[in-house]
């Protein structure tokens, strides 16, 4: 694609929005994803679990099981997109964010990096260890799920049963 064409389908697309002259944040998640038409990649910023959890500290022994688990599920993110040029995915611990990047031979379509975002947030929901009191954003992404769970009965995306 050129840089015009890169540009557009990006301006374009409902999920994103510019964010510098080669930048675009994703709109669709609770977490700060970004993609880079100048270098090729998606950055997805993630919180800890200690970042989330309201009124108390997660024991490291539970953050650091947290942790290895997430990166353990996200190592095959770069698959599900239909581009066959995205690496495996770094994935560093920083403070209170896990820091995942996907690097893409050529820009990424917007419909590739979406599904790198939504995998990355999609992920990080289902390792959120029950009996802990949340704050935002994992506060909403638990609500929203759990709305949806009632909304459809309990059957999920995969129709009646």
């Amino acid at each position: 694609m050129t840089d015009e064409t890169t540009r557009a389908a990006f301006e374009t697309h409902d999920a994103f929005e510019r964010d510098g002259p080669d930048a675009f944040a994703v709109t669709t998640t609770r977490f700060d994803a970004t993609v880079r038409t100048d270098d090729d990649r998606v950055t997805v910023r993630l919180p800890t679990l200690d970042a989330v959890v309201a009124g108390e500290t997660v024991a490291d022994v539970v953050e650091d099981g947290w942790y290895e688990t997430l990166e353990r599920r996200l190592d095959d993110v770069h698959t599900v997109v239909e581009a066959d040029d995205a690496s495996p995915p770094e994935l560093t611990r920083d403070d209170e964010q896990v820091v995942l990047v996907v690097a893409f031979g050529s820009t990424p379509a917007p419909d590739d990096a979406l599904a790198v975002v939504d995998y990355a947030e999609g992920t990080w929901l289902q390792g959120v260890v029950p009996g802990y009191d949340y704050r935002e954003p994992a506060a909403g992404l638990i609500e929203q799920a759990r709305q949806s769970y009632d909304d459809d009965g309990g059957r999920g995306s995969g129709g009646p049963r």
